[in-house]
């Protein structure tokens, strides 16, 4: 499914937000600073998909940046847009589930949009905590419950009835675009998802909603 849409997944994802999807990527690379700023650190960015989020935190400071997905027509498109940034990244192909990493390799993770699509949320978050650093941050930016009534009844309108129709016709695949509010629709809510971190063991999670809940950024801690 994945690859069907890769061709035009950046067109559409700019689009259909209305490109405030960018703005999100900033706020994930704005509670990275620290790691960021280190020429040492390396930051695992999971389901890094065409490479947007990837990108954006390389460009916001001097960490390795090392982006895995497991769809290729994906990443062949994320390795073009970092050559022609003139960026240097690595992209890895591999499973989400299981990360082809050593434990306690990274000094922070992120995962934007993707932690939905696995097939298992909570071994997905414990696979991330598993190659994190002690004292290492995990980065969740996903889709949520809109927490504003108006909010909540516009988003529900445009993603059950406008979305599908509209990236299914430019990407030449409703599926895809049917599948996105569905998988939205079984995705935990903001507390939810902060409880599975907590379970996986991670500590001092906390959350932060965006535009009204339509989406919200999740952190956490490995304990040291």
């Amino acid at each position: 499914m994945f690859a069907s849409i890769a061709s035009r997944y950046d067109l559409l994802n700019h689009l259909l937000s209305g490109n405030i999807d960018r703005r999100w990527r900033r706020l994930v690379a704005k509670n990275l600073r620290v790691p960021l700023a280190n020429s040492e650190a390396q930051i695992l960015d999971v389901a890094c998909g065409t490479g947007d989020l990837a990108l954006t935190l390389k460009e916001c400071g001097s960490a390795r940046i090392i982006g895995i997905d497991f769809c290729r027509p994906m990443l062949a498109i994320a390795v073009t847009k970092a050559s022609k940034a003139n960026r240097t990244l690595s992209f890895v192909e591999g499973d989400a589930l299981s990360l082809p990493f050593p434990d306690r390799s990274f000094e922070a993770a992120t995962i934007a949009f993707g932690l939905r699509n696995l097939a298992n949320f909570q071994a997905g978050i414990e696979e991330l905590l598993r190659v994190l650093k002690p004292g290492g941050s995990l980065v969740v930016l996903e889709f949520s419950k809109p927490v504003v009534p108006v909010i909540s009844s516009l988003f529900k309108f445009y993603f059950t009835k406008v979305l599908p129709r509209f990236g299914g016709w430019l990407s030449g695949s409703k599926s895809a675009y049917q599948y996105l509010p569905d998988s939205v629709t079984r995705f935990p809510d903001q507390n939810e998802l902060a409880a599975l971190m907590k379970a996986a063991g991670f500590e001092n999670v906390k959350f932060s909603n965006l535009t009204g809940g339509v989406a919200a950024l999740h952190v956490g801690t490995r304990p040291r």
